[in-house]
């Protein structure tokens, strides 16, 4: 065994942090267990937080703000009245709101309604965000900012065919559906689904990797300032136009990796995480902490309870709504280290990967992300992009 062999030539010191490291991961899984009813539960969190209906009709809605003085929710469907839907306040944070069906059994929030949720600041400001949990936006041609639309047609697309088997070997054929074309225009999912799977197939690869899906407001990023982490991006086309092409591509026995950014996010506030509840911190750490300083864009806090659990439940998300095979973890670098591999040189060193340098919280959500998706989905793909060689990533189940 790897790990074994790893372990044999540790010394006492670096033996003494591998074990802590695996204690924090244990402790926190044993206290999600205890607190929430198990990992299975917490990451299905996606089906409660944000806007969600009811069989009966009704909207139920939640949120996490907790640096909120009152919470609303407002949109076409109540004339934008920013008060007249109040969310009640919960414990640690969460807030809460309930909307009867109509009297004629219709949802209160229609599909494709444009929404927001109004936050009262501490310093009484209202601020009109984006659920970090919304399904879907879109930008008006005439507008800079992205606008939330409840997503709930009548009928969304149902996958027809079964999830290729884990294979041994990949070969992988990475792509971005809004270059995949010829045409001087953002290409759509139907034209990659038509036009660049059968070349895919043709030319031999089985495995596709998609960058560039979750919502980006800024495109010249290549999707690597995520602004809506639950959204697949409105550019290319609907929700329901992707899971076609995951399905379609399953037809053809290609497996579809999703290029996943947890390693920061975008500094946007209006149609983004940034300053969700109008503190500095919320879903990210507070002050410069919460800076990459290359990227300038947000850090996540990886050791907040709420925090583990938006991105646990969106992981869940893409494999379970949108039949995603696997995950590539990009910017894995980042996270590892607290000064994020910037002006950092590895020689492979032990003493590089253990340390006060080693940012513990992220590397424990790694594990906590990986453990997750072989115990519920064992056939997943998981790969962690990091260019430090990180000991022993392979051996806490990252691969």
């Amino acid at each position: 065994c790897l790990l074994k062999l790893a372990l044999s030539k540790l010394s006492k010191k670096i033996l003494s942090i591998f074990i802590e490291r695996y204690s924090l991961f244990y402790n926190r899984l044993k206290n999600i267990e205890e607190n929430e009813g198990g990992l299975d539960k917490f990451s299905k969190s996606y089906k409660t937080f944000g806007v969600n209906q009811f069989v009966d009709g009704g909207i139920y809605c939640k949120e996490w703000a907790p640096g909120a003085e009152a919470v609303f929710l407002t949109g076409d469907f109540n004339g934008w009245n920013p008060f007249s839907h109040p969310y009640k306040k919960m414990e640690y944070g969460k807030w809460e709101l309930f909307i009867p069906p109509g009297q004629d059994g219709y949802p209160p929030v229609p599909h494709g309604s444009k929404l927001k949720v109004v936050i009262r600041a501490q310093n009484g400001e209202l601020l009109y965000r984006i659920s970090p949990w919304a399904r879907y936006v879109v930008r008006d041609e005439d507008k800079v900012n992205y606008d939330w639309v409840h997503w709930n047609p009548p009928q969304s697309y149902i996958h027809k065919y079964p999830s290729p088997k884990r294979l041994k070997s990949l070969r992988i054929y990475e792509s971005h559906v809004g270059i995949a074309s010829p045409e001087g225009k953002v290409a759509s999912y139907k034209n990659f689904t038509y036009n660049v799977l059968p070349r895919i197939k043709d030319l031999g690869y089985n495995c596709v990797q998609l960058m560039a899906i979750m919502e980006h407001a800024y495109y010249a990023s290549f999707g690597y300032q995520v602004t809506s982490f639950f959204a697949a991006s409105s550019r290319y086309g609907t929700p329901d136009d992707l899971k076609e092409m995951i399905d379609v591509a399953h037809s053809m026995g290609i497996t579809v990796l999703l290029d996943v950014v947890h390693s920061h996010a975008s500094k946007n506030s209006e149609d983004g995480l940034n300053k969700f509840d109008g503190t500095d911190s919320c879903f990210f750490h507070s002050g410069p902490k919460g800076t990459h300083q290359l990227w300038d864009s947000r850090l996540f806090d990886y050791a907040n309870w709420e925090v583990l659990r938006f991105l646990l439940s969106n992981l869940r998300m893409w494999i379970e709504d949108y039949r995603f095979d696997g995950f590539r973890f990009d910017g894995v670098t980042s996270m590892l280290y607290h000064h994020h591999g910037i002006g950092t040189g590895f020689s492979g060193d032990y003493n590089e990967y253990f340390g006060l340098h080693v940012d513990e919280d992220a590397l424990c959500y790694l594990m906590l992300a990986n453990h997750m998706i072989n115990f519920l989905h064992p056939e997943c793909i998981t790969i962690a992009e990091v260019r430090s060689e990180f000991a022993i990533l392979n051996d806490i189940n990252i691969d």
